[in-house]
């Protein structure tokens, strides 16, 4: 086959509407960040104020839930110990 006889396959497209589709999706992807950006700062704005009307701030609540930790795990563990002492010492039968 010559390339004189190869039938031509083209889609006849509109290039008006792809470029109105494209100014469309551009303007769409505009505002979508804008609402993203507004959404962000409200809720960053609500946190900040928030953790500034806390009485006790969150770094000093998470050093008391560790030391609360650490000792129910202190005591956890001597616990245990005195059990584990107790039942080894019972006489046997």
């Amino acid at each position: 086959m010559s390339p004189h006889e190869q039938p031509r396959h083209t889609i006849p497209i509109d290039n008006r509407l792809v470029t109105a589709g494209a100014m469309l999706t551009a303007a769409g992807a505009l505002v979508a960040g804008t609402g993203i950006t507004v959404v962000a700062f409200a809720v960053l704005s609500a946190g900040r104020r928030m953790i500034r009307d806390m009485d006790v701030p969150p770094a000093q609540q998470a050093a008391m839930k560790w030391r609360q930790a650490k000792e129910a795990s202190q005591a956890g563990l001597q616990a245990w110990h005195s059990a584990s002492d107790a039942h080894n010492v019972a006489p046997s039968r």
